[in-house]
This record gives structure tokens, sequence and C-alpha cells, in this order.
């Protein structure tokens, strides 16, 4: 990125850690059940629209930047370690399948960046309209089951598919055009446009942190909290 536009990564950050608390609520109530607790409103919000919010960012991000290939190979490859790590921890015997992640977040982005460049000359009117077009097609696609295992990428899933982190490129890809489109239009500039806001605030100045950081943290988040969770339950075994 040319530029650090400060609410981009205030936003991004805000994401991460919305999706840590997430995961290590959901980890402790459905996967461990440690522990039993009504959801509210606020949790259900950032667990369906987290992750979406996360994914337009990044559109926004790919239009602001540069080498698009390398950066989504570098965070697929990121999606590819956390399936190593959580498939090494089902075959040890420290947690059970459902802590395996097939598809997450980070397979999903690199992905979308990697497939960026071939999106990139289009116009802002063609990057919105087949982002509806995927959006849609991807939320068809999750009423519906196949018989053939590998096209879980695309939201096409078998009856007895499991992923502890999903994000199929149907519909997350249309989310990232449409970030696109926002950042072809909204950001085209390349600045801030809140160039005023005291950025020197300590809550945004930590948010911009996480958000500048957010691949790191976000890799290590997923295999600490799993650890974590896995050394509680050897010590509640009977």
């Amino acid at each position: 990125m040319k530029q650090r536009i400060w609410e981009l990564d205030a936003l991004r950050g805000l994401c991460i850690l919305g999706m840590i608390a997430v995961h290590f609520i959901f980890d402790l109530v459905e996967l461990y059940g440690l522990i039993s607790w009504q959801y509210p409103p606020i949790f259900s919000l950032i667990m369906n629209w987290g992750g979406v919010l996360f994914i337009l960012i990044s559109g926004i991000c790919a239009t602001l930047g540069s080498r698009s290939l390398r950066r989504g190979l570098i965070v697929f490859g990121c999606g590819m370690l956390c399936t190593l790590v959580t498939v090494a921890l089902y075959l040890l015997d420290f947690a059970d399948f459902s802590v395996v992640i097939q598809f997450g977040v980070l397979h999903c982005l690199g992905l979308c960046m990697i497939l960026w460049p071939l999106f990139r000359r289009l116009p802002p009117w063609a990057l919105a309209m087949i982002g509806c077009v995927l959006v849609i097609t991807g939320l068809i696609f999750r009423s519906l089951t196949v018989r053939m295992p590998l096209l879980f990428p695309l939201g096409l899933i078998t009856e007895s598919f499991y992923s502890a982190d999903y994000f199929p490129l149907l519909p997350y890809l249309g989310f990232f055009l449409l970030g696109a489109f926002i950042g072809r239009t909204v950001y085209r500039k390349g600045i801030s446009l809140l160039p005023r806001a005291k950025t020197n605030n300590p809550i945004l100045g930590f948010l911009q942190f996480i958000g500048r950081q957010s691949l790191i943290i976000y890799l290590l988040h997923q295999p600490v909290l799993t650890l974590l969770f896995s050394i509680i339950m050897l010590f509640l075994k009977p």
C-alpha cells in the first residue's frame, strides 16, 4: 500500500479482535462445552458479519497496493499452515476433528488476492456487478449439498463436510470485489476520508497497530486457542 489509511487499519484491527473473541467464546461453549451461555445479539452480529467486513476491507486495500499475487501466496500459505497445525492436533489426539480448518478466512483471502489481477483492469461498475452475482450465487450454494467433496472451496459441500473456520470463495470473492469497487470509487484518490480525525487516541492507535499486524496475530491466535483448550481439557479429564 502506497499510503497507510488509518481508518482502514483501525477497522481491520477491530475485525481481528472481534474474530478472536468469537472463536474463543465459540470454543468455550460449543467445541469444549466448558460453560453454557446464551449468545447475545452482538455475538451473532460479529460472527455473521465480522468476516464480511474483513473481506470488504481487504478488497479496498487491494486497489491501493501492489504485489497482490505475492501477498496472496503468503496469506494462502499461512492458511495451509493453520490446516496442518489443526490436522496435527487431531491426529496426535490433542483435539477432535472439530478443530480442523479445511478452508478458512486465510485460504479464502489468499485466493482472492491471487485472483485479483484477473479483475484489476475492470471498470468499477463491472466489479460491483460481478461481486453481486458471486455473492448471490454463494448464498444460493448454502442451501445445496453435492456428492463431490473437492468443491468445498467454491461453497459446494457434501453432507458430511466440516471446517472449524469456513470461508468459501462464493460468496466471499464477491464481497472482496465489492470492496474493490469501494476502493476504486470512495478511495480512488488513495487518501483517508477522515484526515482531520485525531489518530493519536490510544484506542484508535491500538486498533491501527492490530490492523497492521493482522496476519501475524490471526495466524497465531488459532493454534494458541486450540492448544490452550486442549491443555485445559487434559486437566479436566477424569
